[in-house]
């Protein structure tokens, strides 16, 4: 039996839209998972403002740092490596992980991990339900991205099957929760109304569901168009908006589309087992019908509990245990945000290996 005290310990940033996340993880042993969240700050403008975002992030970073260590129970100094999310997401949000990041693994001379965000998401997994199978199908759904994703090693090798070719579902919740005049976050609130709505109301479209379709791929821009034009319909005719039915039934419309497409990838790629993460996958009836189609199908369904589906460092941190486990090389020390990050890039080395998605940063900075 191998004492956990051998697993490596590493403390986890995750900065990439509105949450101050950091975990620290003993190799699949979650030992803190503090989060600092503006989203309370973004509610008035109805949706994230990246210049509040980041300053939030620098305001909460090192009191968030603090509280994590308080909570494991470790001195920063036991680290085996710190972990951070390089990419996707806010370019100025991300730049507030990455310098702290840094700054940590150099004062402390600690090994640095930048990480991908999504493939953190499917990382995260392990806190809960073990090692990850290999490979592993993924349908991701979050505020930015809706994806279906499939790893074989997930600190090195992520292949993307589908993704959203507009809005992604988290953002369609959050639209349609505008129109409804439900405030943001839309996803939690709709889920809400939806419990008590008849999800066969009103017979919204699903998105690219034809025989000639992308088998794998997401729309839900014209799910959301046709919400909104049915809501202002009622809305022009005098009538009352029934908020429970339209949010059943749109959500309906989102999580066939989601659920259907992912068990078909699981079927045509030959995987017994589909991960659910990100923000979307703590949608309730997300959760319910994906139980009961992949039950159908002979498929056994892994995801987390809610709150480690939204954004938090306890994933970052996953990445990174994984990543140190496995004896991946750290990044260089050029490591910068990449707002963009490929998902097939789980992991940043740096320019010493060539790397295409590392910006070029001055030589004449604090770690020459």
């Amino acid at each position: 039996m191998t004492d956990s005290r051998d697993e490596p310990l590493v403390l986890g940033i995750e900065t990439s839209c509105d949450e101050t996340g950091v975990g620290i993880v003993r190799g699949t042993t979650l030992l803190a998972d503090a989060v600092a969240s503006s989203v309370d700050e973004h509610a008035r403008f109805g949706g994230v403002v990246p210049e509040v975002a980041s300053r939030a992030h620098l305001e909460a970073m090192i009191p968030t740092i603090q509280r994590a260590l308080k909570d494991a129970g470790v001195s920063a100094r036991d680290l085996d490596g710190i972990a951070v999310t390089a990419g996707p997401g806010l370019a100025g949000a991300l730049l507030v992980g990455v310098s702290a990041a840094k700054a940590y693994a150099y004062a402390l001379g600690k090994p640095l991990y930048g990480v991908n965000h999504l493939a953190s998401h499917i990382c995260v997994d392990q806190l809960e339900h073990g090692p990850l199978p290999e490979p592993t199908m993924a349908l991701l759904v979050s505020g930015g991205h809706s994806s279906l994703l499939l790893s074989s090693d997930i600190t090195s090798d992520v292949r993307p099957l589908g993704a959203t070719i507009d809005d992604a579902a988290g953002e369609a919740f959050d639209k349609i929760a505008r129109v409804l005049n439900l405030g943001f976050p839309g996803g939690p609130v709709i889920d809400r109304y939806a419990k008590e709505g008849d999800p066969k109301a009103i017979a919204f479209p699903r998105g690219l569901t034809g025989p000639r379709d992308p088998a794998y791929d997401f729309s839900f821009s014209g799910l959301k168009t046709s919400v909104a034009r049915w809501i202002e319909a009622k809305r022009a005719a005098g009538e009352e908006v029934p908020v429970r039915d339209v949010s059943a039934s749109f959500q309906e419309a989102v999580v066939d589309v989601l659920t259907r497409k992912a068990v078909r990838a699981c079927k045509d790629e030959g995987v017994d087992h589909l991960m659910i993460g990100g923000g979307v996958a703590a949608n309730s009836r997300l959760r319910a019908l994906a139980a009961e189609r992949c039950e159908a199908a002979g498929i056994r369904l892994r995801v987390p509990r809610p709150k480690l589906c939204t954004d938090n460092g306890a994933m970052v941190a996953a990445l990174g245990a994984e990543m140190v486990a496995r004896n991946r090389t750290p990044s260089d020390w050029e490591l910068s945000a990449d707002s963009s990050l490929p998902v097939t890039d789980p992991h940043v080395p740096g320019h010493s290996h060539d790397h295409d998605h590392v910006h070029e940063v001055s030589k004449e900075n604090l770690y020459s």
